[in-house]
């Protein structure tokens, strides 16, 4: 480059410049306009604005002269300078002048990022970054510079921008902070750059210190300009605040972008129009939905994949797939369904996952707001099912497939998908028997393309007939076709039948083969293995194994990846019709049966290793079919339940409806715990749903009480204490007639805790002291310290911490005896925090500090944020609210990654009262109001209280009544569940007057 601006004025390559200062006006105002004419006028006012002497034009032609002699110096052409009657100019070449490489630069990042070319896009970004050396023309005073210059210096800012969007975009946030720290403290005003540095900050756990970038905006914003920050700067606050960014920060999140696409096939024929279109329309036309329709097996799935991996490289940060089973055996996914196992392929952890529908689509379109991708919803139902998943952000494109036209759908440009025409089916007929066979039979593969009704699907599976089959003709299919019998009768186009490619295909693989294809039409889930296929057909592993190579030859089963089967929807039907003939009822009904068998005695065997002592009391005896199958899986643990777990809630509820009852309470108690601790209480909600229903038929008092009692933890878990309580009174009258003793002990003791989690501390004494009674000296040490923890736990949160003092101390030494390092961190954490509460502050530190140590090493998220509650309560009191806040904070990811709703409640009440002794008072009200609409969806009426009273603690001094009427509300709150809060309340009241 020949000439510098972007910095002091640089002239000839180097650091050489040109000194004398008007002669560096000039050429600063012909360098800012390069290639084009400056006026005289101008430059005559640039060098002497508002009083220029009557020789100007003169003294303007000698400083020209000068800068001349001073390019000749520099080695530089003297008529680089132009003159012209109208004024003068400056000649370059394309890479002459920094400023013009800078903005190319600029550009081709802004491309690349456009292209989802992110890395790109950072290098082009810095490459051009790197061209400045300081203040644009830095030096020079005249204004008319000075008023171009400041154009360029808002050019780097904006690239500067841009370039941090990209590299948070790429988790570089840790290296940005240095960098944008010392640009929001040089422009302090510019609100993208500060939310830019929350951000990074935030993404690398350092909530408070974004919330202190924050707060100084704000100051300066009110001071400055007397306004309140935008509302970008606002929201982006808020979600600091509450944790949301905190969590997505700190949490392991795969490191390349997520590639789910399936596997684009390699001989993909015919539908280049349609895939030119479609490819114009995202491309040029900006169409963000796509809804391809179209009959079974004419190449949905198939197109949207190609189009899909035709695009992968605008969309680099993630690729999405997912099958909504719209038209397939099983039940279409709900939107709430999709929408967590979307969020599972982007690497969100199952903990994370909300609950409530709402919630769970708004984290999906939160996830997906900063990302460049792709997602294909295939085999949609309807277009109530997709339309809560469509993604809000302008960077995201979707294609959705559906045997429908999703009328109903709002948004979205509809491609309705015909059949191959004739050209196009023979030439995929080519692709898979051989180009020179059908050439030499044109009329016979006319003929045959016309017998599979011209879809894909049909052509590629009878073809791969021909194709093992190297001494027929094609003529010999094309007759054996007409002659065929066999027929998926709901599936066809005209006079043309899909079941009739079906029927050839199964007849030519050997009659094993053709007993296993039927029977792998019972699977419900989407993919199986070899060990499913082994025990639905009763043969050795391997065996089987070849059999399902057999089949994966015959295009009548799909690998996948390796060790994994799936089959194609229409192919699954076929299957199950052909059990369905009476005279293969007996086989089918022994199908079911092995396959319910497996799957039970797997996850069986893995809720015998994961569950305490005292629930594997009642886990189902069963004596397995197949032995030799279950030990590899079984093995796997939790890694194969979540792979196979909705087959496992489909199987439930499969034998709901085949009348297996036994089998399906069974299967549904098996999977509680795994279900439970992987937060997937849908699941959990509707298996034992079913499973209570199975058990009634059977008449089995027993499983009926054992459903109701672990359909209650999941109402627990989701704060729906009334149900839980409600179907737990049915289970301990049920026990207590069937004399089980230690099943009603744990019943009593569930019962007591979730009568203290609704606020009825008494009743839930009641049910502890029952249960007490019933141990009196005869029960062993783990019921008594399960027991004793309750009770613990339901007493600190009644206020009665002297009562709950012995039991704490009991409950240890029991711990201790019997060895349970689990118990123990909850005894030290219930007797910290008794103490603390009771006064005694070094002892509660130092054991408070233990119980933190245990608890998170036994990964107990929950028992983690409690602690870190109780004592960032502790820092609070000692005046040091800014660790306090800290710790809030901290038990707030906690509670979210255990996924307990109050306990998310709890910690931002927390939070909210060390910022307002921060002196925050506007960030904790917002905290105390989101907590009073989280709580009061939740009945959570302790939270609410302590929700509404510390909104009344930020207004009071502002507003009065506002704080009356809110404490007024908080005092019959703690009056209803009868809490010592209540008094404090009183006097806050007396004091307001």
């Amino acid at each position: 480059m020949r000439f510098g601006i972007l910095g002091p004025l640089r002239v000839g390559g180097g650091e050489s410049t040109v000194t004398a200062g008007r002669d560096r006006i000039v050429l600063a105002m012909l360098l800012l306009r390069a290639g084009r004419l400056v006026p005289i006028e101008e430059l005559v006012d640039a060098v002497w604005e508002e009083r220029p002497p009557a020789t100007a034009r003169a003294q303007l032609q000698t400083c020209v002269s000068r800068l001349r002699r001073r390019f000749t110096e520099l080695g530089l052409a003297p008529e680089t300078i132009i003159t012209d009657p109208v004024g003068y100019g400056v000649r370059t070449a394309p890479s002459d002048l920094d400023a013009e490489v800078f903005a190319r630069s600029v550009e081709e990042a802004r491309a690349a990022a456009a292209a989802g070319r992110l890395a790109n896009a950072g290098e082009r970004y810095r490459s051009a970054l790197a061209l400045w050396r300081g203040p644009a023309l830095g030096g020079i005073p005249s204004r008319s510079v000075r008023r171009r210059a400041q154009a360029l210096d808002e050019q780097r800012l904006t690239a500067l921008e841009e370039c941090v969007d990209v590299e948070l975009r790429l988790g570089h946030a840790a290296e940005l902070i240095d960098e944008l720290a010392e640009s929001v403290d040089q422009h302090p005003l510019r609100e993208r750059l500060r939310g830019q540095l929350m951000v990074a900050l935030s993404s690398v756990g350092r909530q408070a210190d974004a919330l202190a970038v924050y707060r100084e905006g704000r100051r300066s914003y009110a001071e400055e300009l007397g306004i309140e920050p935008g509302a970008e700067l606002q929201a982006l606050h808020q979600r600091v605040l509450a944790g949301d960014l905190a969590l997505a920060g700190r949490e392991t999140r795969p490191i390349a972008p997520v590639r789910s696409l399936p596997r684009a096939i390699g001989d993909f024929t015919g539908r280049q129009e349609t895939v030119a279109r479609l490819v114009k329309e995202i491309e040029e036309d900006g169409t963000r939905i796509q809804v391809i329709d179209g009959m079974a097996g004419s190449g949905k799935t198939t197109l949207a994949v190609h189009v899909a991996t035709a695009l992968a490289d605008r969309y680099p940060d993630a690729q999405l797939f997912i099958d909504l089973h719209g038209h397939s055996a099983r039940r279409p996914l709900t939107p709430a369904t999709a929408v967590a196992a979307l969020l599972r392929q982007l690497g969100v952890p199952a903990e994370r996952i909300p609950e409530d529908t709402d919630d769970r689509l708004a984290l999906w379109r939160t996830e997906l707001a900063d990302l460049r991708a792709l997602v294909v919803l295939d085999n949609a139902f309807a277009a109530d099912q997709v339309a809560p998943l469509l993604p809000n952000g302008s960077h995201c494109q979707v294609l959705i497939t559906s045997r429908r036209r999703l009328i109903g759908l709002d948004e979205g440009r509809p491609s309705s998908l015909p059949v191959l025409d004739a050209d196009e089916a023979i030439e995929l007929l080519g692709r898979v028997v051989g180009a020179e066979r059908v050439a030499a039979e044109p009329e016979a593969a006319a003929e045959v393309v016309r017998r599979c009704g011209h879809l894909p699907l049909a052509i590629r599976l009878a073809g791969a007939r021909l194709a093992h089959r190297p001494r027929w003709r094609v003529a010999d299919l094309a007759q054996r076709m007409h002659a065929g019998a066999g027929a998926l009768a709901e599936l066809t186009a005209g006079q043309r039948s899909v079941g009739q490619a079906f029927a050839l295909s199964y007849e030519q693989v050997s009659p094993a083969a053709q007993r296993l294809f039927p029977l792998l039409g019972l699977y419900p889930g989407g993919r199986l293995d070899s060990r499913v296929a082994a025990a639905l057909a009763e043969l050795p592993l391997t065996d089987t194994q070849e059999l399902l190579d057999e089949l994966v030859d015959a295009h009548l089963v799909e690998e996948v990846q390796p060790g994994r089967y799936r089959l194609h929807d229409l192919l699954r039907e076929y299957a199950r019709l052909l059990l369905a003939a009476p005279e293969r009822q007996a086989e089918r009904r022994a199908g079911l049966e092995r396959l319910l068998d497996y799957h039970l005695a797997v996850t069986l065997a893995i809720a015998r290793t994961i569950e305490a002592a005292g629930s594997r009391r009642n886990i189902p005896v069963h004596t397995p079919g197949r032995p030799d199958l279950v030990a590899v899986p079984a093995a796997q643990g939790r890694a194969w339940f979540e792979e196979n777990l909705v087959a496992l809630t489909a199987l439930i509820r499969l034998a709901g409806e085949e009348d297996f009852p036994a089998q399906c309470w069974q299967l549904a108690r098996a999977g509680w715990r795994l279900n439970f601790d992987g937060g997937h209480l849908d699941e959990l909600i509707e298996t034992h749903t079913i499973g209570l229903r199975a058990a009634e038929r059977l008449g089995d008092e027993a499983a009926v009480a054992a459903m109701l009692n672990y359909l209650a933890s999941a109402y627990f878990r989701l704060a729906r204490f009334p149900e839980a309580i409600r179907v737990m009174e049915v289970a301990l009258e049920l026990r207590r007639r069937l004399g089980l003793r230690g099943d009603v002990l744990s019943t009593l003791w569930n019962l007591g805790a979730s009568y203290a989690a609704n606020g009825d501390f008494r009743q839930g004494k009641a049910k502890f002291d029952e249960a007490l009674g019933m141990i009196n000296g005869q029960g062993d040490g783990n019921e008594l310290t399960n027991l004793l923890n309750n009770l613990c736990f339901a007493l600190i949160g009644w206020g009665r911490y002297a009562e709950a003092l012995p039991i704490a101390r009991q409950h240890l030494i029991l711990a201790r005896q019997t060895g349970d390092m689990a118990q123990a961190a909850h005894a030290f954490g219930h007797l910290g925090m008794i103490r603390h509460r009771l006064g005694d502050l070094g002892p509660a530190r130092r054991i408070l500090r233990l119980a933190l140590y245990l608890r998170r090493k036994a990964s107990n998220r929950f028992g983690e944020g409690e602690v870190l509650n109780e004592i960032g309560v502790m820092e609070r009191d000692a005046g040091r609210p800014e660790r306090a806040a800290a710790l809030h904070r901290d038990a707030l990811m906690a509670m979210m990654e255990a996924g307990d709703r109050i306990g998310q409640c709890a910690s931002r009440n927390l939070l909210a009262l060390a910022m307002l002794e921060q002196g925050d008072a506007a960030s904790a009200l917002d905290l105390h109001r989101r907590v009073l609409v989280d709580a009061g969806r939740l009945g959570a009426r302790y939270e609410q209280a302590r929700a509404l009273q510390g909104i009344a603690r930020c207004v009071r001094n502002t507003d009065p009544a506002a704080a009356r009427l809110h404490l007024t509300r908080a005092l019959g709150l703690y009056r209803q569940i009868d809490l010592p809060e209540q008094h404090e309340v009183e006097r806050l009241l007396a004091e307001l007057g």
